[in-house]
């Protein structure tokens, strides 16, 4: 089904997929989100809650015996590496035919939860929040991030944009400073 068609544009007036990484220095978290389809709460629990559930393996044996076995190697470890870098992940989520805001949120520790986020503003899609180790903070550094998906997104055909802030000095005369 192709979301975009125009015979089944059910995506409304924003159909535009990209996706989208925050640094959030201030409170130690790299935001990853996309203007995807998001996913349901009964999503959340089947692709995300357990660690032992693998997308590639059901990806292949949805391709069946015909696929090209070398795209496993495209796939890499999966989402619970983000437990390498992060003491937590809540994973937030809006799925295009729903105005329901679902928050997944684990520390790896075997359990998950899974909760209403009436409170929160988001269009369809899905973000990621890593909550980063104190030894992993490197990876809100604009220009290591910048190197990681340069390497990493070669087959990405979305856009990916970064978010930075950057600041500038000015000088102030005594005039303006009084102002």
């Amino acid at each position: 089904q192709h979301l975009q068609s125009p015979e089944n544009n059910i995506l409304g007036d924003n159909n535009e997929f990209k996706i989208t990484i925050i640094p959030d220095v201030e409170n130690k978290a790299l935001i990853i989100q996309d203007t995807g389809v998001g996913m349901t709460r009964d999503d959340l629990i089947n692709n995300l809650g357990t660690i032992a559930h693998s997308g590639t393996k059901h990806f292949m044996e949805n391709l069946g015996q015909s696929g090209d076995m070398s795209l496993i190697g495209k796939f890499g470890v999966g989402f619970y590496s983000a437990f390498l870098v992060a003491n937590t992940v809540d994973v937030y989520s809006r799925h295009y035919s729903s105005p329901e805001i679902n928050v997944w949120s684990s520390n790896a520790e075997g359990s998950f939860s899974i909760n209403s986020a009436e409170d929160y503003d988001m269009e369809r899609g899905t973000r990621l929040v890593l909550h980063l180790r104190e030894e992993q903070l490197g990876f809100l550094e604009e220009l290591q991030l910048r190197e990681i998906v340069g390497r990493h997104s070669q087959f990405v055909s979305y856009p990916i944009y970064l978010q930075v802030t950057k600041t500038k000095e000015a000088e102030i005369d005594e005039e303006q400073n009084e102002e």
